[in-house]
């Protein structure tokens, strides 16, 4: 019988509803938000147009996942249960940000929104797959789309900036 109530609890555990995952998806862009913006004075003029770009990409996201999360006419769909992505904890665990100092050098901001743009395009894809048809899945493969071209915009800028000494 335990093995019973493990599995089923595990099972529990392994799903969240869609309102639960749009909730962290807000907290995740607000603080990708209020973390570039805090940034934009201390970084160096080389980078500071890509760190206010970056401030006002999460602004849109958040925006976006807020507005979604308001409507009325898709109470039932958030409420919906669905698997928990690997990438969900990497996602999570982004929330919590870093302590770059006063005078954040290129490499450790690029390094930084690189990876951020990473788990939140693992997150996206795999929350677009699982996600029954309508107007979450639909935000979550528009968003997925839109961090791989900032991701490898990134990546892009970063060999430029660090590998290839400037752009």
């Amino acid at each position: 019988m335990t093995d019973d109530h493990t599995s089923g609890f595990e099972k529990l555990q392994s799903k969240k509803s869609l309102a639960d995952i749009l909730e962290v998806a807000i907290e995740f862009e607000r603080t990708a938000r209020d973390f570039y913006s805090d940034l934009i004075p201390k970084v160096s003029k080389q980078i500071r147009y890509l760190v206010e770009e970056l401030a006002d990409e999460e602004q849109r996201h958040f925006d976006l996942f807020s507005e979604l999360k308001s409507r009325s006419d898709i109470e039932q769909q958030i409420q919906v249960m669905i698997d928990t992505p690997a990438s969900d904890q990497r996602f999570s665990d982004a929330i919590h940000l870093p302590d770059l100092g006063d005078n954040p050098d290129d490499q450790s901001v690029l390094q930084y929104a690189l990876g951020r743009e990473h788990a939140a395009m693992e997150q996206y894809h795999a929350l677009a797959q699982s996600t029954p048809d309508g107007p979450v899945k639909s935000l979550f493969v528009f968003l997925a789309n839109e961090e791989t071209l900032h991701k490898n915009q990134l990546e892009k800028l970063y060999y430029e900036i660090i590998h290839s000494g400037g752009v």
